[in-house]
């Protein structure tokens, strides 16, 4: 599929993969360092309940050796208080300590997952929110290539995945393995024969994690990668319901999606069985581990050299010592998942702006709108190019038409005066000096914009209107919807300026959303105006009316306009055509039309095609 895509190596196994935790971590460890007080907490309390998860046995070892066998260990425990209590006493004692041992380990382990679960949430939200702003900040090059809804998974879905991996399984994971170490040497301490014969299924449990796990990890980047596809189908055609249903497309959309989302299914299902057969592996070498431990200790209790106590202890610690073996094969397919959505989430952190300020970019002052296109030659692509020694002078408030056949770089003109992209070589130069010596924000705040298709957000109208500036006053919004000639339509309406549009506000006409779009260009009151194809798709009565308001926003300001309506554009104080790279005609439309050229040619036509019914498109 068509779309942004970063190649990178496959991992070979769980240690290259899980881990690749690595490529992660750095980029998420300011968050989490950011909360150390209760990350200390958490992993404090996690401590305290493994040491009393060492304890919860000891209770049942006492009563088992002191008081229903009494002398089968062959003398006392070496605790001395202990070792005075009668049975009775001895009984009560080991009765309220197994409730207080439990309920201080169940108290330690809520105050680790809530600790967890906090630091969890905060760096959910503050990683979202920073990958937000770095979204916004990619250069436009990146957007063109890249697919919404895939980048909307990546932000929502993946973002919620990789918390998993970071904070809320990754580090109750590590402490789990505390429980490993720590039994390990207790059993070490109570026989070490016994331990040895308890660890003989490590190196068969090793070798199946190995195997499975580097399935898992591969189906799981499949999958996540099939959601990203599902989203940017999904949201396409939403985006274009208008169309789909025009040329009847339903179906065809319908068994792309269908087709996504069976595979997807499919990939889901296999990464679920091949977790579950991690875990019930897992499960017959753990029972292998204890049937040999049982075996041999109840030999070593029978002939004196372990006693019933110490076996119930061996056992338990043994039991408790695997369960971060089990956990390891239950979650291996979701750290899997999470890793790769993490890595999704990297693959855009680690993506670097094409347009960014230059280390020495000062703020912009205000400017008065001069612009010279200096030898300037781009390209989209290699081999491509669109400009060639593209060489112009605007002066300030002059009106300038960009007309000529589609594809010639007329838009490119625009965005390159935005910054929205840069030169290959040559300069783009406002009042006299290189904008790349302006920062971003201050030279874009100095420009308005009215496009072709005209977005409006699912807000009221008037913070729609009010998108245009920094916090502008209502008279100010109110102005400029008067300049925009819509001021009496948003009164006539029953919530006036605070009526909520739908998406994109399509709940209204494309004049109304175009004059509205106007409206917010004129209340920016910047020195810079860039119309492209202002009134395409709009009938007479809305046209007329969105020229007028076009005029009244073009007073006093430097003005590009790019239409492929010749008639509109003789209004211009200057027109250019352009094309082959460059500009072929330059002049107002009296002088273009007295030199009989490209431009008064395609002007003639165009007017012909007018009066017969029809309006003839250049390019």
């Amino acid at each position: 599929m068509a779309g942004w895509r970063i190649k990178r190596e496959r991992p070979e196994n769980l240690r290259k993969s899980v881990p690749g935790l690595r490529r992660i971590l750095p980029h998420f460890r300011p968050y989490i360092g950011k909360h150390k007080a209760l990350a200390g907490g958490s992993f404090a309390a996690l401590f305290a309940e493994v040491g009393f998860r060492l304890l919860e046995p000891w209770p049942l070892a006492f009563i088992l050796d002191r008081v229903i066998v009494t002398d089968a260990s062959g003398g006392g425990s070496g605790i001395g208080f202990i070792d005075a209590l009668s049975p009775m006493d001895l009984l009560l004692f080991c009765a309220i300590a197994v409730v207080v041992v439990i309920s201080m380990r169940a108290l330690c382990a809520y105050i680790s997952t809530i600790g967890f679960a906090i630091i969890g949430n905060r760096v959910l939200a503050e990683v979202r929110g920073d990958l937000y702003k770095h979204l916004q900040r990619l250069s436009l090059s990146f957007h063109t290539k890249a697919r919404g809804g895939d980048l909307t998974v990546r932000m929502i879905t993946d973002v919620g995945q990789m918390r998993d991996a970071v904070v809320t399984s990754l580090m109750p994971f590590l402490g789990n393995f505390l429980v490993l170490f720590g039994m390990l040497a207790v059993m070490l301490i109570l026989n070490w024969q016994l331990a040895m014969i308890a660890l003989v299924i490590l190196p068969l449990f090793y070798l199946s994690t190995v195997r499975l796990s580097k399935q898992i990890v591969g189906v799981s980047r499949r999958t996540k990668k099939r959601q990203g596809d599902m989203a940017a189908t999904a949201a396409e055609a939403i985006g274009a319901i208008k169309l789909v249903q025009a040329l009847s497309l339903e179906g065809r959309f319908n068994d792309a999606f269908g087709g996504q989302n069976q595979k997807s299914m499919t990939e889901d299902v296999q990464a679920k069985r091949l977790a579950t057969r991690m875990e019930r592996t897992a499960d017959v070498l753990i029972a292998v581990s204890t049937a040999l431990v049982l075996f041999f200790g109840a030999r070593l209790v029978l002939s004196g050299g372990l006693s019933p106590g110490d076996l119930v202890v061996f056992i338990t610690y043994l039991k408790n010592a695997f369960r971060p073996i089990k956990d390891f094969a239950k979650y291996t397919g979701r750290i899997a998942k999470a890793t790769a959505a993490g890595e999704r989430i990297v693959d855009i952190l680690e993506r670097e702006s094409d347009i960014k300020d230059s280390p020495d970019a000062k703020p912009a002052p205000a400017l008065d709108g001069s612009v010279r296109f200096e030898n300037v030659h781009f390209s989209y692509e290699p081999d491509q190019k669109v400009l060639s020694g593209m060489d112009f002078e605007v002066g300030a408030g002059e009106r300038v038409a960009l007309v000529g056949p589609s594809g010639n770089g007329k838009s490119t003109l625009t965005n390159l005066l935005l910054r929205l992209y840069d030169p290959g070589e040559g300069r783009v130069l406002v009042d006299g000096k290189d904008i790349r010596e302006y920062t971003l924000e201050s030279l874009r705040t100095q420009a308005s914009v009215v496009l072709q298709d005209s977005l409006l957000f699912a807000a009221s109208i008037r913070e729609n209107i009010a998108y245009g500036a920094e916090a502008p006053t209502d008279e100010e919004i109110e102005a400029a919807a008067k300049l925009a000639n819509i001021h009496e339509y948003i009164e006539s309406l029953p919530e006036g300026y605070d009526t909520v549009l739908s998406e994109r506000g399509a709940s209204l006409s494309g004049g109304q959303r175009q004059r509205i779009s106007i409206a917010r260009a004129a209340v920016r009151e910047a020195p810079i105006l860039i119309l492209d194809e202002p009134t395409v798709g709009l009938d007479e009565e809305n046209e007329k009316a969105v020229v007028e308001a076009l005029e009244n926003l073009a007073v006093g300001r430097t003005t590009f306009l790019v239409s492929h309506d010749l008639g509109l554009a003789s209004r211009s104080d200057r027109v250019m055509y352009i094309g082959g790279g460059g500009v072929l005609e330059s002049g107002s439309h009296a002088e273009l039309m007295r030199e009989g050229g490209r431009y008064a040619k395609l002007y003639r036509l165009q007017r012909a095609e007018e009066k017969g019914g029809s309006r003839a498109v250049v390019g």
